[in-house]
């Protein structure tokens, strides 16, 4: 028998929002020898994933003439203020025909590295929801299987992700990461806490 071919993995880095809460746009925030969301492109481009998209929409003119998107699909998302699943619903609809499988990541959360992305792939078995399990609590990465795809495209508001982590209880892959969930950067203090 021929072995099994490896699943076609998209990733998904989300930056399309607004930084209402910064009063400027965060993924354009000095990070390392570039922006923040430079640091989060460079670690998806780590991944090897099979396709890289990038959604954009708060400053998208600015984040496409300073970030280096080299290598991402970028996916321009207009309704960025209706939340994140207005991004992941826009990326859906870009994701190429062969995918398998789609991992989150977020642009404004630099602690995670593609050593999280592969542990996360490694262990989600054939759960068709994957998430890391920190120290402290779930948090992103998070890996969904083509069965999920349309759900995806399909959320509404902010926190619609989560509610489908909620809603799927222990049919989802819990893959244990080591450390506390890393910080997303929403305010000023986070951003000191990860600079």
């Amino acid at each position: 028998m021929p072995a099994p071919a490896e699943p076609f993995v998209a990733g998904l880095v989300l930056a399309a929002g607004g930084s209402s809460r910064l009063g400027r746009p965060k993924q354009l925030l000095p990070f390392g020898p570039g922006t923040l969301l430079d640091h989060t492109v460079a670690t998806a481009r780590a991944c090897a994933f099979d396709q890289l998209l990038v959604a954009v929409g708060g400053a998208a003119d600015a984040v496409r003439e300073r970030v280096d998107l080299s290598g991402a699909e970028v996916v321009v998302n207009e309704a960025y203020g209706a939340g994140c699943s207005s991004s992941i619903a826009a990326a859906v609809d870009a994701l190429d025909a062969r995918a398998d499988l789609l991992v989150l990541l977020l642009g404004d959360q630099p602690g995670v590295n593609a050593a999280t992305v592969a542990g996360l792939l490694a262990g989600r078995g054939d759960a068709e929801l994957a998430v890391c399990r920190y120290d402290d609590g779930l948090g992103h990465p998070f890996c969904f299987s083509r069965a999920l795809f349309e759900t995806l495209g399909a959320l509404h508001g902010d926190k619609a992700v989560w509610k489908l982590v909620a809603a799927r209880g222990d049919a989802i892959a819990k893959v244990r990461v080591d450390g506390p969930v890393p910080i997303d950067v929403d305010t000023w203090a986070d951003y000191e806490a990860v600079t």
